[in-house]
């Protein structure tokens, strides 16, 4: 059953991606730095000085010249758990991942079925890769180890592991929406996916919306499944296994958030920012670059806004961050460049002298940086079409130490069902409504914005990501967070960084003259 232990049962992650990223450099250098992404932002911490396990694919495909093992330990010093990589072909990356993944279960699952690739080889490859993922698993835990397999990715792996004979205590997080039945309907495998996900122990969704749509789809699809509900949770009983359906809104570790932004480091960062649009009033939006994030929309509504309300003119500026993202897939490529040219296109029918209504930023921010862009910030505007949580909504509020920020928030985010009562609503299609709630967030009383900021921020500390991770483990294993202890080896002397890892790894491979992937 893989390698043996001689201490109490880990906790194993198991997610597409490791939450490290390598990059070849010049002269056969691979650097290895923390990914980015609402999962490594809320596993990390918790997986951190337990000797646990993650595994993922790295981000490389077969054939790559390097070591690895050495990457990947060098990348892990001091952090208290171990990577272990699931190498991929370059045919398998293509169809598994920018395929089944990316065509079919990411536009289908967020109710854009218009944009789906329904080709046969990608289901194939799908189930292949999730029987390597179930594999490296196999060769590396214990039976009494517990094992989290996270989102849409790898859905089949339980399937895969049962049919290995391992029995483990397996959960499944999905981080995404599942979609009503109607569109559920649409995917061709729709049967195996959906018995795939009952070969679980225990089945996450990010709110109660989805966990109805999933159990709508086993009443419709699976008669031979029984449903038995009881508050929160439901339970699924197969003629095999019982299997635990729950919500649990995903979070973050706010006092972690909320101490950084305290800093100096980020105070002087805020202050510069500052200091660049004096008697400026931010807006700001960050969001990954993809179709289901409404960035178009909030760019109309932010338009809309200056052309309604001229006395906005020339105290307002629109920060909007873009992370890149999926720049291989073309829908991607048409996106930034619809973004890039309606940020042409409002800039210059509204900019004045000493004045730029929409900085526009293409590119990841570091921590620093990311923080004191939400101190600094008066309103956060997040407008996706539909989003499994969000979680720049949370970090946000974190952040928000003088309680005087305003969340603008899209009915259609996850983080909506508990956020609800301090942000301002939105529908991202309504631009003239992103534009009134633009112009009564800036003009909200100070007491008002303190009111709603204080509400949301109390709730996101009571509901962090420690507290997300015990509520899974719990309905899962009937464990908590601390049943896994702390390692003595790990343990810091003193307070630490408790981000993912310390810093940047530059390690020398092969010869430099591989294209970089």
């Amino acid at each position: 059953m893989g390698e043996q232990r001689g201490r109490d049962s880990r906790l194993i992650i198991v997610s597409n991606r490791l939450p490290v990223v390598l990059q070849r450099e010049d002269k056969g250098f691979w650097r290895v730095r923390s990914g980015s992404g609402g999962l490594v932002t809320a596993l990390a911490p918790v997986l951190r000085n337990r000797g646990g396990l993650w595994i993922g694919w790295p981000g490389i495909v077969q054939g790559e010249d390097l070591d690895l093992d050495e990457l990947l330990s060098a990348a892990t010093k001091g952090s208290g758990y171990s990577l272990r990589p699931v190498i991929l072909t370059e045919d398998e990356r293509d169809k598994y991942y920018q395929g089944f993944a990316n065509e079919i279960i990411w536009p289908l699952f967020h109710d854009l079925q218009s944009l789906c690739n329904f080709d046969p080889d990608y289901w194939f490859t799908y189930q292949k890769v999730n029987r390597s993922f179930a594999n490296v698993i196999a060769e590396n835990s214990s039976p009494d180890d517990f094992i989290w397999v996270h989102d849409y990715h790898l859905m089949a792996v339980a399937k895969e592991l049962r049919a290995m004979g391992q029995h483990s205590r397996c959960g499944f997080f999905l981080h995404i929406p599942f979609p009503p039945l109607d569109i559920f309907l649409k995917l061709p495998w729709r049967f195996q996916v959906l018995h795939d996900l009952l070969e679980y122990d225990l089945l996450g969704f990010q709110t109660l919306r989805d966990r109805r749509n999933f159990v709508q789809c086993v009443r419709a699809l699976a008669k031979e499944v029984r449903v038995v509900s009881r508050g929160q949770m439901a339970t699924l009983r197969t003629p095999h296994r019982e299997v635990r359906v729950g919500a649990f809104p995903i979070s973050i570790d706010f006092d972690e958030f909320a101490r950084k932004s305290a800093s100096q480091e980020v105070a002087d960062t805020a202050w510069y920012i500052h200091e660049d649009l004096p008697q400026r009033k931010i807006i700001l939006g960050v969001d990954r670059l993809d179709y289901t994030k409404g960035i178009p929309q909030k760019l109309r509504g932010f338009r809309t806004a200056l052309r309604k309300y001229s006395d906005l003119h020339e105290k307002v500026t629109l920060i909007q961050v873009v992370v890149p993202s999926r720049f291989n897939i073309p829908k991607y490529l048409d996106l930034k460049a619809e973004i890039e040219g309606m940020v042409g296109e409002i800039n210059g029918e509204f900019t004045r002298s000493g004045w730029v209504p929409i900085h526009y930023i293409y590119r990841n921010l570091d921590r620093r940086e990311l923080l004191a862009y939400y101190r600094t910030a008066e309103i956060v505007l997040i407008t996706p079409l539909k989003d499994g949580m969000n979680l720049v909504a949370k970090e946000y509020c974190a952040s928000n130490l003088e309680e005087n920020g305003v969340v603008i928030m899209s009915e259609f985010a996850g983080a909506v069902a508990q956020l609800q009562k301090g942000a301002v609503l939105v529908n991202p299609h309504d631009f003239e409504g992103v534009g009134r709630a633009i112009y009564q967030s800036l003009n909200m009383s100070k007491a008002d914005r303190k009111s709603r900021m204080r509400r949301l921020r109390q709730s996101i500390r009571r509901h962090d990501v420690y507290w997300w991770v015990d509520s899974f483990l719990h309905s899962a294993f009937a464990k908590r967070l601390d049943q896994f202890p702390l390692v003595e080896d790990y343990l810091p002397e003193r307070d630490v960084e408790r981000w993912p890892f310390p810093a940047e790894h530059r390690v020398a491979t092969g010869d430099g003259d591989s294209e970089a992937r």
